[in-house]
């Protein structure tokens, strides 16, 4: 057993023995049908704390010679797979984790450190098939093949920290780069090559250093899904263990979409959630706001529009194929939101190439981002949205139509448009605080149009839904009027209890007022109202 040729299974041991453990085995049986295939070379991205280390960390005590891990694999998933013993334990496997060579190298010589790291240990295991002096690392690789027919796994950790953390040096990141290359692409010796990083496979121009490896993504995560995060039905089970709401779990740590498995959790905000007993910002505690306010301040047109919009709750479109998979390469506003994707800033509806704030937790990081910076105006509508909530609650119509006139103002200075999709971008940015105890809903579907803005009041809450009709140029009678004859509030979900119903005129022509509102107070049950 050795640190970097073969290491133990030390690390997924104590994973398995850990308060919460949430078994992931299954992605075994991905890798194991793509060992000594042309599919062998694989590049998982995914933000930071999303459990890809631990990943490594399992595969490793799968795969490698330098342990016995039956007993670990006891009762897991992949045990009851026909391909785990086929591999158990069965490859020389190699373990790099690039955060720890790029530490440890002097400046500029990352790899040449890391060369001399490995080729330590692999002298060590196999030195009778080396006598003959070797030029690097992959030389060595090569001639053990030759005299052995033994391949290797190879597990790759933070491979793009040196794209990410020496931005400055091209030159590194180019030789880095080609170090992989070489070390990886057309080698007879390699039997599966397993990646993880934050960013994708860096581009260079329209090409890859590294075009064979299979990529798998925030974009697109394709089978390797129900692995990214914690899915539903596991996050249920943990709030069913630990006794903790699943409504605000997934009010605060749900978001992130893909094609399959539509709700995929933030894994660390859960675990840390479920430990502590109680909601908080555990994942955005980790890093501080200031990376996230770097990229909002980007002086690009459109984004600051963008980003009001999505913590309005909207979705915005996003080109996504011209992203330089690195940190710096920023032509247009859309690369910039693409790297807020993968970073987990921001969550991906791939089929309708949109992009979205996940979830509570991250909502309130753009929040603090935006204190400290030139968000002046978002800043007063959220600071506002307290009091409008509690004057809608009294129904007090005035009061929220000179609340609501204030921040579609606000609004509307940012905005490229001033139509009746800023109302209801004004609209959810004035009732921002009402997250903490409702659930936002855009656009309902009815069964009979869609209602605009709807409010579901979490479990726990005891308040009334909210739902509210945007009129332009109409009047808020008219709104409410809608609101009954299609019969919006029978499409809440199963929902019984108090609703307030209501409707919001915008008169562009009142230049004394320009925002009507009228709240009517019903309450639903079983048999309607």
């Amino acid at each position: 057993m050795g640190f970097y040729l073969n290491p133990g299974n030390s690390s997924f041991e104590e994973a398995l023995h850990s308060r919460i453990y949430v078994d992931k085995t299954g992605l075994i049986r991905c890798t194991n049908e793509w060992i000594n295939t042309k599919e062998k070379f694989i590049c998982v991205s995914r933000p930071r704390r999303f459990g890809k280390s631990m990943a490594l960390e399992m595969l490793a005590a799968y795969y490698s010679r330098g342990c016995d891990s039956r007993k670990l694999f006891y009762g897991t998933i992949i045990e009851k797979d026909e391909s785990f013993p086929a591999y158990l334990n069965q490859y020389d496997v190699l373990f790099l984790n690039m955060q720890q060579f790029l530490i440890e190298a002097d400046l500029g010589k990352v790899t040449s450190y890391l060369e001399q790291q490995v080729l330590e240990e692999v002298y060590e295991a196999y030195g009778e098939f080396l006598k003959k002096p070797v030029t690097g690392l992959a030389d060595a690789l090569r001639r053990i093949y030759v005299k052995t027919g033994k391949k290797f796994i190879f597990l790759i950790d933070e491979w793009d920290c040196v794209v990410r953390e020496r931005q400055e040096s091209e030159e590194l990141q180019r030789q880095y780069l080609d170090f992989l290359r070489n070390l990886l692409k057309d080698q007879p010796y390699v039997a599966l090559a397993y990646m993880t990083g934050i960013l994708p496979v860096k581009k260079y121009g329209q090409h890859s250093a590294l075009n064979m490896f299979w990529e798998y993504s925030m974009i697109d995560q394709n089978v390797f899904e129900e692995y990214t995060g914690f899915t539903e039905q596991e996050v249920k089970e943990l709030c069913k263990r630990f006794d903790m709401d699943f409504a605000q779990t997934s009010n605060w740590y749900d978001g992130y979409r893909f094609r399959q498995y539509q709700h995929v959790y933030n894994p660390r905000s859960v675990v840390a959630a479920m430990k502590c007993r109680h909601f908080s910002n555990y994942w955005t505690a980790t890093e501080t706001y200031e990376a996230l306010k770097l990229y909002m301040d980007m002086d690009f047109d459109g984004l600051r529009s963008d980003i009001v919009r999505m913590l309005g709750g909207e979705c915005v479109k996003v080109n996504t194929l011209s992203f330089q998979n690195d940190m710096r390469t920023f032509k247009t506003k859309d690369d910039v939101l693409t790297l807020l994707i993968h970073l987990g800033y921001l969550g991906y509806h791939a089929e309708l190439k949109e992009a979205f704030i996940p979830n509570k937790e991250i909502a309130g990081e753009f929040e603090n981002a935006m204190s400290v910076s030139g968000w002046t105006e978002i800043m007063r509508i959220l600071k506002a949205s307290e009091k409008l909530l509690e004057d809608t609650l009294h129904c007090d119509a005035e009061s929220v139509a000179k609340g609501l006139d204030q921040a579609h103002t606000e609004v509307a200075s940012i905005l490229t448009y001033n139509d009746e999709n800023s109302l209801g971008c004004a609209i959810s940015l004035a009732y921002y605080s009402a997250r903490k105890d409702y659930r936002l809903i855009r656009e309902l579907p009815t069964g009979r149009g869609f209602a605009d803005i709807v409010f579901l009041p979490l479990s726990f809450t005891g308040k009334p839904a909210l739902v509210i009709e945007l009129k332009y140029d109409k009047s808020a009678v008219t709104a409410i009027e809608q609101i009954k004859e299609r019969h919006y509030v029978q499409a809440l979900e199963g929902y019984t209890g108090e609703i307030l119903l209501i409707g919001v005129n915008y008169d562009k022509n009142d230049k004394r007022k320009h925002h009507s509102c009228v709240i009517e107070k019903i309450t639903y049950g079983a048999e309607g109202k």
